[in-house]
């Protein structure tokens, strides 16, 4: 049998890319080796959000008094926690197996690599060969923590992000490198419920990607929660024993001594291309990456690749726009880059980050004119109702044009805000295209609105 493709990999970049060519008629072998549903849904986006409204429950009744609910003590039970964020994770992974065989897409177990450009071989857990041939291939194997020798990860006590997702007790003490998604969402999670946590970020500001005022608003809220925060922080080496670790911190200070009784290494990512038969095959690569074209075409024919292996940015909704272009590349269809020009990145903190777009840092770098709207969380009466006010939105135009150059966001549903923003940018609004259109009160969609309207100097409410 010839597969018309062939994909190995069946995270958010795997699957999706599977169920559009099976929607379109293609005849689909997805190669997985572990879970359906990748690295995503079971030991990353979906599964910390779970965790996480475990952490605003706690929030929730920690401050319940603040709004004439009295209760007692928190008390947390981990191994239920826990629970129920695989519980969540499972349930995700088992509807996207739904989805697969809904769409007869064949899902075949075992790692997968090339032998051809149209040849994968794939072995099964028990040492199994076989081998499928496919007219095309899309790579969509994720990618994994990225090893760093000063935190050597034991599983114990110095720690990834899949063993910070499974632990079965809430350690007193946690020392987190890196405050990139992982390292903040971690943080907020163990520091709500009731971990002493050390934030180490190398970087001169936590968050080092998102805009300069929201990193600001980040490092304040974490320090009110009581969590330590040290940025331009370099970790040396950690010392290992049976009663913790000791880290040595590289500070402008000089060498700090930090306590912890477990680390996390929250330092990126690497992408998963080894073992996979690229090199035999003359595929490009850049820094352990495959080089990709818009649509995922690498430089060898029929050989495509998705998500996290490639150079673009590795999130979720990446992948899985790559997994559709790719698959309207091989069907011969005309690829809009547009769908790749404005990616969103979120957060999911309390409060929330959310952004898209230019910060104003590379405007100034770019050398572009712009101006600003900014609205704070404070003047919205939705947010003082829900006892959520800190952080702003903040809208970034440039000069000549008067379009969206950048939109970032802190606060309350700072994730489920950006979306318009993204329709915004997407399609060149400016600020009265913006606060021109009507919206609803009392609503937190209404801090938008009056963010366009402060850029344009017309704002009622601050």
């Amino acid at each position: 049998m010839v597969y018309d493709v062939v994909i190995i990999g069946s995270g958010p970049g795997g699957y999706v890319a599977a169920l559009h060519a099976a929607h379109n008629g293609l005849r689909v072998a997805v190669v997985e080796r572990e879970h359906l549903g990748g690295v995503c849904l079971n030991w990353g986006c979906i599964p910390t959000k779970a965790l996480l409204q475990s952490a605003h429950a706690c929030d929730a009744i920690r401050n319940a008094a603040d709004f004439g609910i009295r209760l007692g003590p928190i008390e947390v039970d981990m191994e239920r926690v826990v629970g129920r964020s695989r519980e969540v994770a499972g349930n995700m992974s088992k509807g996207v197996k739904f989805l697969l065989d809904r769409a007869k897409v064949e899902i075949i177990e075992g790692a997968g690599s090339l032998l051809s450009a149209t040849e994968v071989k794939v072995l099964s857990a028990d040492g199994v060969e076989q081998v499928l041939k496919a007219k095309d291939i899309i790579i969509a194997t994720g990618a994994r923590a990225r090893a760093v020798p000063s935190l050597p990860v034991d599983g114990e006590r110095i720690i990834a992000y899949r063993e910070a997702l499974s632990l079965g007790y809430r350690p007193d003490s946690m020392a987190i490198v890196g405050s990139g998604a992982i390292g903040c969402e971690m943080a907020e999670f163990y520091a709500a419920l009731g971990t002493k946590v050390t934030l180490i970020e190398a970087q001169a500001q936590l968050m080092p990607l998102v805009d300069d005022d929201v990193a600001s608003v980040v490092g304040r809220v974490f320090r009110r929660k009581k969590v330590k925060t040290m940025t331009s922080a370099m970790v040396q080496r950690v010392d290992v024993s049976d009663e913790g670790c000791v880290l040595h911190v590289e500070t402008k200070k000089g060498v700090e001594e930090i306590e912890a009784q477990v680390v996390l290494s929250a330092v990126g990512i690497q992408p998963n291309t080894e073992n996979l038969g690229l090199e035999a095959l003359g595929v490009e690569m850049d820094r352990g990456r495959i080089v990709t074209s818009l649509g995922g075409a690498t430089n060898v024919p029929h050989v495509y690749a998705i998500g996290d292996v490639c150079t673009t940015p590795a999130l979720a909704h990446v992948a899985s726009v790559e997994g559709a272009m790719a698959v309207d590349a091989i069907l011969g269809r005309e690829l809009d880059a547009s769908r790749m020009a404005n990616i969103p990145s979120c957060t999911y903190t309390t409060p929330e980050v959310a952004s898209v777009g230019l910060t104003e840092r590379q405007l100034k770098e770019q050398g572009v004119e712009y101006f600003v709207g900014k609205f704070p969380f404070t003047a919205s009466g939705k947010a003082t109702a829900m006892g959520h006010r800190d952080g702003f939105v903040k809208l970034l135009f440039r000069s000549d044009s008067r379009q969206l150059a950048g939109a970032h966001i802190i606060g309350a549903n700072a994730t489920e805000l950006i979306g318009e923003l993204c329709l915004a940018l997407h399609y060149g609004s400016t600020p009265e295209g913006i606060y021109e259109t009507m919206h609803a009160h009392p609503t937190l969609s209404e801090c938008v609105m009056e963010a366009a309207a402060q850029a344009d100097g017309v704002a009622h409410h601050v």
